[in-house]
């Protein structure tokens, strides 16, 4: 991507994607009246770097194409990112953000241990 998106009305989503502690900012802008321009910025990771490099610009169709040919996570898939990586996923959603055909709200993922998992299964 050529020009940095600017900060105004930029969706941005930090994404702190786990033990690597790569975590990093995605910035999502509407660029057109049914596009998005995607951003990564503060990774120190090689392969989001790359891939932030790579981003296209996407239209609303692009979005919904299956994973396979979809093209954040082919843009993944070229600079090598680790399969569970969250954050294709998070360009996706910060995508869908900028551009209203979703709501901002936060995603959680988290390990549960055994104490917890029991105590709940007792409720």
């Amino acid at each position: 991507m050529t020009d940095k998106i600017e900060e105004m009305d930029t969706v941005v989503v930090k994404v702190e994607p786990g033990i690597c502690g790569f975590s990093c900012q995605i910035r999502a802008k509407r660029s057109k009246r049914r596009s998005v321009q995607l951003e990564i910025v503060g990774s120190e990771c090689k392969q989001i770097r790359t891939l932030s490099e790579n981003l296209p610009e996407m239209s609303v169709g692009e979005l919904f194409i299956p994973v396979t040919k979809n093209p954040v996570f082919r843009a993944a898939e070229k600079a090598g990112c680790h399969l569970s990586c969250p954050i294709p996923t998070a360009l996706i959603k910060a995508a869908e953000v900028a551009l209203e055909l979703a709501l901002p709200k936060e995603v959680s993922m988290r390990f549960v241990d055994r104490e917890e998992e029991a105590a709940h299964e007792e409720e």
